[in-house]
């Protein structure tokens, strides 16, 4: 089995300054990969700038890196700004880890518009804007690698976090797509769900799980998905947590298919529901959609019969 090498490829990894970002970066680095380390914040304890720690703390460790102390916001020209960045410093961009990320967490019924609106700008928008920042760039090259971070939170929702699990759903629409339209130019999305005990985690995980779940267990998924090994796929999402790593799909029950040709009463869908909602013989309908569904079968004979008459 050929090791993971990534010598010669360049990375960004957005919100790198600590937790589980640093950790992506450290590990892309030691792989080989110049990083850019972008992070805007400042250690309140030092004064000094995170991404310049982790830099040097790359560097040190005979690694390449460089940093950039962007903010990305809502606005497309901060994207551009740090991918050129990249760019800039080491010629081509290869490899995008969307990491950065905020969290402002409020029951919905206290939640006001500003608590929304930054959580969905730092996220979803900062990672569409991030990957169309480089888009042209990979798909001109013939080669990218784009992890999108998303959370379980944005799988199953979390009390609290109906602002962050909302922008994190969307980002797994947002990797799935890009995944399709990057393919031909070898150009793969993929979405990590990661645990890790950090400062922006410790806010909502029990201090036991924090201990635990030091970010870089959860690196090496990102940093395979991010190289060229041969079985690195595209348009999937994975779980990354302290020394567990996973698959997720989406499940669709085997459902009813109810005859078209006749009326469609409320009262069918209510005598059905158990059959509609058994979840017992399951599929992925990802997968199965690449066929007809068997469910679309009937409607589509029906309508070759209603054509056929038709024309009569």
């Amino acid at each position: 089995m050929p090791a993971i090498d990534l010598k010669g490829r360049v990375a960004l990894v957005t919100g790198a300054g600590a937790g589980l970002g640093r950790a992506y970066a450290i590990q892309l680095a030691s792989l080989g990969a110049a990083v850019l380390v972008n992070d805007p914040a400042v250690d309140k304890a030092t004064g000094k700038s995170t991404a310049d720690t982790v830099v040097a703390e790359i560097v040190s460790a005979g690694g390449k890196a460089m940093a950039n102390k962007d903010l990305l916001t809502k606005e497309l020209a901060s994207a551009e700004g740090i991918v050129q960045s990249a760019i800039k410093a080491f010629g081509k961009l290869d490899i995008i880890v969307n990491n950065a990320g905020i969290l402002r967490d409020v029951s919905f019924a206290k939640q006001g518009p500003e608590d929304w609106a930054l959580v969905q700008e730092v996220h979803l928008w900062g990672q569409r804007h991030v990957c169309k920042a480089a888009w042209d760039k990979m798909i001109g090259q013939g080669y990218g690698r784009i992890v999108n971070i998303g959370s379980i939170n944005g799988q199953r929702g979390m009390y609290g976090q109906s602002n962050y699990a909302a922008a994190k759903s969307g980002i797994v629409g947002l990797t799935k797509t890009l995944a399709m339209e990057g393919e031909k130019r070898n150009v793969k999305v993929n979405m990590v769900l990661p645990a890790g005990g950090t400062a922006m985690t410790a806010t909502v995980m029990p201090d036991e799980l924090v201990k635990i779940a030091k970010p870089e267990l959860a690196a090496p998924m990102v940093a395979f998905l991010a190289s060229d090994y041969p079985s690195v796929p595209t348009g999937r999402i994975f779980e990354a947590g302290p020394g567990f790593f996973a698959e997720w799909q989406w499940r669709r029950s085997n459902g009813v298919a109810f005859d078209i040709t006749k009326p469609l009463a409320v009262d069918d869908v209510a005598a059905k529901w158990g059959d509609i909602t058994d979840m017992s013989n399951c599929t992925d309908p990802i997968e199965e959609d690449k066929q007809l569904p068997k469910h679309l079968t009937k409607v589509v004979e029906f309508m070759k019969t209603t054509r056929k008459k038709s024309k009569l």
